[in-house]
């Protein structure tokens, strides 16, 4: 895997097409565009014969140019780096950072190709692919360009064996946050495929990333605990800790709320308080009688009948009376017609 790193210094994976496969899709190309000419000659060669040598020359260089030279760039610049040979063979021209080419990588690698490939009969690029780090020939690296392969085979989804059950939530309080990408990488590959190694490698191999591990964290495994078991027993912590931040409630959700605050009261608004009467000192008795409930409260025909004439006029209260505390918001209009008395 090559490190490309893009404009937002991103490392991407990217593993670089060597040179047999580049080999097999430029025969593809070559013999396409060979066939392609030959036509293409032939049926200049019909058309201008009665035309001079001079003229029949000028059309040949051109169609040369045009088809083998041109084309390719074309069909490179269209096709955003894959030709039909690429295309069969699973690669793909990018950039060094990994975006898709333009009409100016494809015209330097064109150029360059006319050199190193038809010139050279392909000697000078297979050389440079050879030497090259990446397998990229002159052109390449005249244009800034890099071929890639696009089919890449993928290993099982193998998941990583779950640790020993007296090891589950021994290693909660375990700073993981210096250790790298990369490292838990090696301790995924490895636990997944500890089965697979020899005893005494898997061991050697376990106990230096242990180490490893240790150095970033600085706690040292439990007593009498093996390597395997503790990079397990830690990669399930990192796991569980990914999944409890991947799943936790988000901030300012109101738990239990089914259509906004208040909800249950029946109009959508929390009930006031009950008003209370609170009593005085002094006070007459029926000053002192709680405010009536809507069902207990008489009827307005029976508030409203005016008392015997031989009845003796109520006593002035003595004392200040307090009065109800009023509902701040009431569920719904009162239902009584009570009028004090003058």
């Amino acid at each position: 895997m090559s490190g490309v790193v893009t404009g937002d210094a991103v490392v991407l994976g990217l593993q670089p097409a060597r040179l047999p496969s580049r080999a097999l899709a430029l025969l593809i190309d070559l013999v396409v565009i060979w066939v392609a000419y030959l036509l293409i000659s032939l049926g200049l060669a019909l058309a201008t014969a009665s035309l001079d040598e001079a003229a029949v020359m000028a059309i040949s260089i051109v169609s040369f140019l045009l088809i083998l030279v041109g084309a390719p760039i074309a069909v490179e610049t269209l096709s955003h780096g894959r030709s039909l040979g690429k295309l069969a063979c699973g690669l793909r021209v990018v950039r060094d950072d990994g975006g898709p080419i333009r009409f100016r990588h494809a015209l330097m690698r064109g150029a360059m190709g006319v050199v190193e490939i038809l010139m050279t009969f392909g000697v000078v690029a297979c050389i440079a692919s050879l030497v090259s780090e990446r397998g990229r020939r002159i052109g390449d690296v005249f244009a800034g360009t890099l071929v890639v392969r696009e089919r890449v085979a993928s290993a099982p989804n193998t998941a990583v064996p779950p640790p020993p059950p007296w090891l589950v939530g021994r290693f909660t309080g375990l700073d993981l946050s210096a250790v790298p990408d990369a490292l838990w990488l090696e301790i995924r590959q490895y636990l997944t495929r500890m089965t697979q190694l020899d005893p005494a490698i898997g061991r050697r191999l376990a106990e230096r990333l242990a180490d490893e591990l240790v150095a970033r964290t600085g706690t040292p495994p439990p007593p009498g605990v093996p390597a395997a078991a503790f990079l397990s027993g830690v990669v399930a912590e990192r796991q569980a800790r990914d999944a409890r931040r991947a799943f936790a409630p988000t901030r300012g959700a109101v738990p239990g709320s089914g259509y906004g605050s208040g909800h249950g009261s029946g109009y959508g608004q929390t009930p006031g308080p009950v008003p209370v009467a609170v009593p005085v000192a002094g006070a007459h008795p029926a000053a002192q009688a709680p405010t009536p409930s809507p069902a207990s409260a008489p009827t307005p025909a029976q508030t409203q009948t005016p008392a015997p004439a031989s009845a003796p006029a109520p006593a002035a209260v003595q004392g200040p009376v307090s009065a109800p505390v009023p509902a701040a918001v009431p569920p719904r209009p009162p239902a009584t017609g009570f009028a004090p008395p003058a």
